[in-house]
């Protein structure tokens, strides 16, 4: 990717975090994000190729993200996406996965989600000093910031090495470990390498829908027939 796009994409990740209130070093809580930017989020199992898509019209915005992949992951398309919600002048419905070549697009926003969920400054306050020093992160502090910054154990890799705190061989030496077997003898919980969020549905479409029935707008059968269309079950308990 060049150099000039690189800084073009640093430039708005700044900017958004501080659109989205947020420091040059915390992590993101991205499901709060969503709530408080509107963006209509649903969480459905996709197949392997389908990771997330997001459409935009007006200001009405909504995304879809893949349950079936891992948590960690799920962070990562998350990000990904609002790159093209919110910094891309002119986005293109599509869908975001598979391994096909990537347009630039998608190249900025995997460069924006790298940056937005791991801020350069956010990583560098989590590794010891001894460790920057010597240009060399160890794997406990690899372990630690992707349960920090919520994201994938090769994301975390990755961009180590973007930082050049981590020599390639280093990266493909830690990404070849068995990552939950190792993630519990350091005593974290492995949720973040699993699949979850089945049926999830972040915004104000439920809230929308009470708000018209309860004004008599519309009838308890169209009100329940909403409800369904993001997967809830208005006659249940």
């Amino acid at each position: 990717m060049k150099a000039s796009l690189l800084k073009y994409v640093e430039s708005r990740v700044t900017q958004f975090r501080q659109l989205a209130g947020l420091s040059a070093t915390e992590a993101v809580n991205l499901k709060s994000l969503l709530l408080k930017l509107k963006v209509l989020t649903v969480y459905r199992p996709l197949s392997k190729s389908f990771s997330g898509m997001s459409l935009k019209g007006g200001e009405r915005k909504f995304m879809l993200v893949n349950s079936n992949e891992s948590r960690g992951r799920q962070h990562f398309t998350i990000a990904h996406e609002l790159y093209h919600l919110f910094v891309e002048e002119n986005p293109m419905p599509h869908k975001c996965g598979g391994n096909d070549k990537k347009s630039e697009s998608e190249q900025c926003a995997d460069a924006f989600a790298q940056m937005f969920l791991m801020p350069a400054a956010g990583v560098m306050q989590m590794i010891p000093a001894d460790e920057l020093k010597a240009g060399r992160v160890t794997l406990a502090s690899v372990f630690r910031l992707e349960h920090y910054f919520g994201v994938s154990h090769i994301s975390v890799l990755n961009r180590l090495v973007d930082l050049n705190l981590l020599s390639r061989i280093d990266r493909d030496s830690f990404a070849a470990i068995s990552v939950k077997r190792t993630a519990r003898e350091y005593g974290y919980d492995v949720g973040l390498y699993e699949s979850g969020n089945h049926g999830l549905v972040i915004g104000d479409f439920g809230e929308k829908a009470r708000l018209l029935f309860e004004a008599d707008k519309i009838s308890e059968g169209h009100y329940l027939e909403l409800l369904h269309k993001i997967g809830i079950n208005g006659n249940e308990d």
